[in-house]
């Protein structure tokens, strides 16, 4: 057995130093500096005699310095890493000589570098997009690996530090590095790789339009006995409904439940979406209750496409129905914002239709959003709607949903343009009572009312307020507000004489 594995490491040696053109590392080549133009390169000797850069000799002097400072031989793997992690790497000046440091260490005969050292080392170059070192990195890895490996079985971190950085290969589109390095790792792991990699693979390949290739790895995957998941599905079923080919997704889908993989939300998104896409409305309908039916939870995703896919068909009043029909099953997520559809209905006159779907969502326990009450809001009083507008305020304000002032000051005009001034000042007290302070608009409105109305004592407590508040700049506005009111009362008992003679 311990030779069958020596043999496997040293193919897979072979084959990663074959696939690619960087020459084989033995050891790690000198990296180029990040400031141009670089030096040819030039061999690093152990300390105190190291030599890393072309800078001057002052800035070399303050790096050896360094180093002899924090990291005296002999040192172990422990002893690098956190050199490498607490002190190289937030140095404002050094932090870019991480991987010199790395292979100078290298070639201290007293020292090897374990998995600790080698994974740090690549998911830094993974993430600062130093790709072609990362290169360098996993052919030294192959040629030189862990102390772990010595014995039969290879190291446990070998399969995780190359995923991390196959996934960074196809994070940036480098898709022949990953595939390169993927089989590679393949020879250097015990068994099987996992279908997380895999999927890895897969969706870099999708995401760069590759899906031919995509289903390449899926057939090799098949073939190497690795049992895809539901991520794997989901992938391949999504790149089928980008490419337009949404029978051969739907056939994917049936595999997938044939080979026992039970469907997330998300591959029910996908599929909906698709149904949708091919206007077959009923189908992604059908296929929404079939999730209800197998305990598949909605997600809000799940009820924006529905509802969004709908109403750009003009299907809005099945919308709403579908809505209210998930709400009373229970099944209508928490936290979904069905402001869009109050948006739709509203502007098409139909804000009626709209305060039955609120009403009856909100009596579930499926409470609206904020924008989605001011949309409501502001249809109904459109259409002159002021007692449901007013309404559904109050309701707003007893469940701590604060409308913005605007809207707010809407509503307060819209009651006392009605002569309903005094339910109007009540609805102020009741949301200065949830923290919406009056502004002097709301004010104004109010004195307004009270003054066509010839209700001369109600509004003077307003107008005394507004003294108080500081809304009032002079004494000659003040008065001009009380003349007001007692003239308009006076107007007022004047009109009731005469109807009364």
């Amino acid at each position: 057995m311990g030779l069958k594995n020596k043999l496997l490491k040293l193919n897979s040696r072979k084959a990663l130093q074959s696939s690619t053109s960087t020459p084989p590392l033995s050891p790690i080549p000198y990296p180029s500096l990040p400031q141009p133009p670089p030096p040819p390169p030039t061999s690093l000797t152990p300390l105190p005699t190291l030599t890393l850069s072309h800078h001057n000799h002052h800035h070399h002097h303050h790096l050896l310095h360094f180093l002899n400072t924090h990291l005296t031989q002999p040192f172990t793997p422990t002893h690098l890493l956190h050199f490498l992690k607490s002190k190289l790497h937030h140095h404002p000046s050094f932090t870019h000589y991480d991987f010199h440091i790395f292979h100078w260490a290298s070639t201290i005969d007293s020292f090897r570098h374990d998995h600790s050292t080698f994974e740090w080392m690549a998911r830094t170059l993974a993430i600062t997009h130093r790709f072609l070192d990362l290169t360098s990195l996993l052919q030294f890895m192959a040629s030189n690996p862990c102390p772990c490996s010595d014995g039969i079985f290879s190291c446990s971190r070998t399969e995780p530090i190359f995923r991390f950085s196959i996934n960074a290969y196809c994070r940036v589109g480098k898709l022949d590095d990953a595939v390169v390095t993927f089989e590679c790792m393949k020879k250097l792991i015990d068994g099987r790789p996992s279908v997380a990699l895999y999927n890895i693979l897969i969706h870099g390949f999708v995401k760069c339009g590759e899906h031919c290739k995509a289903l390449q790895v899926y057939d090799k995957m098949i073939k190497d006995r690795v049992k895809p998941d539901v991520y794997t599905f989901n992938i391949l079923i999504s790149s089928y409904c980008r490419n337009k080919r949404f029978g051969l997704a739907l056939e994917l889908f049936k595999e997938m439940r044939e080979k026992g993989c039970s469907p997330n939300v998300v591959s029910f998104n996908t599929l909906i979406r698709g149904f949708f896409r091919e206007r077959k409305f009923d189908d992604g309908i059908a296929m929404a209750y079939e999730m209800v039916e197998l305990g598949c939870e909605f997600s809000r995703v799940t009820c924006e496409i529905l509802v969004d896919g709908l109403c750009r068909d003009g299907r809005d009043s099945e919308a709403c129905e579908l809505l209210i029909d998930f709400s009373r099953r229970g099944v209508l997520p928490d936290g979904y914002d069905y402001y869009g559809l109050m948006e739709v209905l509203c502007g098409k006159g139909n804000a009626g239709r709209a305060l039955e779907v609120v009403d009856e969502l909100w009596r579930k326990g499926n409470v609206p959003s904020l924008i989605a009450c001011t949309t409501l809001i502001e249809g109904l009083r459109r259409l002159g709607r002021i007692d449901e507008a007013f309404r559904l305020t109050e309701r707003m304000l007893r469940g701590s949903l604060v409308p913005d002032s605007v809207t707010f000051n809407c509503v307060l005009q819209g009651l006392c343009d009605v002569g309903r001034t005094v339910e109007a000042n009540r609805l102020r007290l009741l949301a200065s009572s949830k923290g919406l302070d009056s502004d002097g608009m709301a004010y104004g409105i109010l004195v307004s009312g009270y003054t066509r109305e010839g209700k001369q004592k109600d509004g003077e407590v307003v107008v005394d307020e507004m003294l108080d508040r500081g809304f009032i700049p002079n004494i000659t506005t003040y008065n001009r507000l009380m003349d007001g009111l007692a003239n308009a009362r006076s107007s007022v008992r004047q009109q009731a004489n005469v109807i009364g003679n």
